[in-house]
């Protein structure tokens, strides 16, 4: 059987933020591969689009290049409308069925697990992984494996900020990923 971890998200841009939290969960919890899976929709926001789906897919593609347990899962950009997380796993259970998947979220998604649609549903299909980030507790309602990693704080909001203001993003986003933002550039450079 093999082990999948999940990790979902809008990577607008990725960071190694991202990289360090799939990295971490991959050896501590020994799983064959982390899936970074951007979606389209995400239901708990409203998304501004700040690059196009295709730029993000590049992005991600040229963050998790170097990594060959690192694969890109589309799933979520190939659906029409909302990105449900339970839709999404439904799915991919049905086409990977010799695979457990452990769903990779920080500790404000853990905080707003409650609101997710068909949650406990939801949490009979996929292993929810939490990484504790700073000011965020885990609440004890829903079943939730944690993995404790150093505190790396850090956002794509932030990073597009510092972007669009000419700042420093040395380190912060992967060399490649880096380039091509400047190349094509994105979120005002």
């Amino acid at each position: 059987m093999n082990h999948i971890g999940i990790i979902g998200g809008t990577f607008d841009p990725p960071h190694i933020g991202h990289l360090f939290i799939a990295s971490e969960v991959l050896t501590r919890l020994n799983l064959s591969e982390v899936w970074f899976m951007p979606n389209h929709i995400p239901p708990h926001k409203e998304r501004k689009s700040y690059v196009t789906d295709e730029e993000r897919v590049e992005m991600l593609s040229l963050a998790i290049s170097d990594q060959p347990k690192f694969k890109l899962q589309l799933i979520e950009l190939e659906r029409e409308g909302p990105s449900y997380t339970y839709d999404t796993i439904k799915l991919l259970r049905e086409k990977y069925e010799d695979t457990k998947f452990y769903f990779i979220i920080g500790g404000d998604m853990v905080e707003y697990l409650p609101h997710w649609h068909k949650i406990d549903e939801l949490v009979d299909m996929v292993t929810f992984v939490g990484v504790k980030r700073p000011g965020y507790t885990f609440p004890a309602e829903y079943p939730i494996t944690e993995v404790d990693i150093p505190q790396f704080d850090i956002s794509s909001s932030m990073i597009r900020k510092r972007l669009s203001e000419k700042g420093n993003t040395m380190y912060l986003l992967p060399e490649k990923v880096r380039n091509y933002i400047e190349e094509k550039h994105l979120y005002g450079t």
